[in-house]
C-alpha cells in the first residue's frame, strides 16, 4: 500500500485553483451578473462581479454610438483597472416603431438613475398609439473579452480583444407588463420564440435557452475555449 502524504493533496488543491482563470464581469446590473453566471458555466473559470473589486462610485461613462462600441469601452476600461481579464456586455431593446430606440441608452432611458418600471413606464407612453401589428422589437447584446497584455520589458500593455460575440431575439412589445422574473424591459417582451408569455414570466433556464444574451454566450463560448486552450 502506498501511503500518500497529506502535503501532497494541499499541493494538488493549489495547483488546481491555480488552473481556474478568475474573469471579472464588467457590469454594475446584477441581473446581467447573474444570468452570465449561468451561461458560462466553465469550470476552468471564475466569473466575479467587478463591484467586489472596485469602489462603489465607480462606473464607466457610456459614450459609444453601438452596443459593441460600449461593450469593448467597458472591457478596456475595466481591464485596465484591475489587469485582469474581463467580459463586458452591452446589451439592450430596439423598438421598430421608435426608430430603434431605446437601443444603447435602453438602462437609462427614463434619465440617469432611472429604475426598471420607469423605463417601461415611459416605453408604454411613448408606444400608447402604435397598433399590435407595428410593436416589433428585439433584444440586442454584445459580449467582448478584453485581457491583460504585457508590454516591452514586461510592463503592462493596453489590454486585447480576443473575443467578440453579439446575439438578438425577435418578438412584441406589450401594452402593460406581464410577470415578475427577470430585470429591465423582460416584462413587456415577448419573443417570437414563445408568443405567450414575456421574459419576466420565465424562469431564468427557460429564458437562458433563447434569450439575446444566451445567443451571444453561447457564440462566445468557442472563442473563449481557445483563448482558455493557449493559456
Amino acid at each position: 500500500m502506498v501511503i500518500v502524504p497529506r502535503s501532497f493533496f494541499g499541493a494538488l488543491s493549489g495547483l488546481i485553483e491555480e488552473l481556474v482563470m478568475q474573469i471579472v464581469i464588467a457590469s454594475g446590473n446584477e441581473g446581467k451578473v447573474r444570468e452570465l453566471t449561468r451561461l458560462f458555466e466553465e469550470p476552468r473559470i471564475s466569473l466575479v462581479s467587478m463591484k467586489s473589486l472596485v469602489a462603489p462610485d465607480y462606473e464607466v461613462e457610456e459614450t459609444g454610438h453601438t452596443f459593441e462600441e460600449n461593450a469593448w469601452l467597458k472591457a478596456l476600461c475595466v481591464c485596465r483597472l484591475l489587469g485582469v481579464p474581463v467580459i463586458a456586455d452591452d446589451s439592450g431593446l430596439e423598438v421598430d416603431a421608435l426608430q430603434g430606440r431605446p437601443g444603447v441608452h435602453s438602462a437609462r432611458y427614463g434619465g440617469l438613475g432611472a429604475t426598471d418600471e420607469e423605463n417601461n413606464q415611459l416605453l408604454l407612453r411613448e408606444m400608447e398609439n402604435i397598433s399590435p401589428p407595428e410593436r416589433g422589437a428585439r433584444f440586442r447584446c454584445v459580449l467582448v473579452l478584453a485581457v491583460p497584455c504585457a508590454g516591452a520589458g514586461g510592463q503592462g500593455g493596453e489590454p486585447v480583444r480576443v473575443a467578440r460575440a453579439s446575439g438578438a431575439v425577435e418578438g412584441t412589445i406589450l401594452t402593460a407588463p406581464q410577470g415578475t422574473q427577470g430585470f429591465g424591459y423582460d416584462p413587456l417582451f415577448c419573443p417570437q420564440e414563445s408568443p405567450e408569455r414575456t421574459m419576466a414570466e420565465m424562469s431564468p433556464a427557460q429564458k437562458n435557452a433563447l434569450s439575446h444574451r444566451a445567443i451571444a454566450a453561447q457564440a462566445l463560448q468557442p472563442q473563449l475555449q481557445a483563448w482558455l486552450k493557449n493559456m
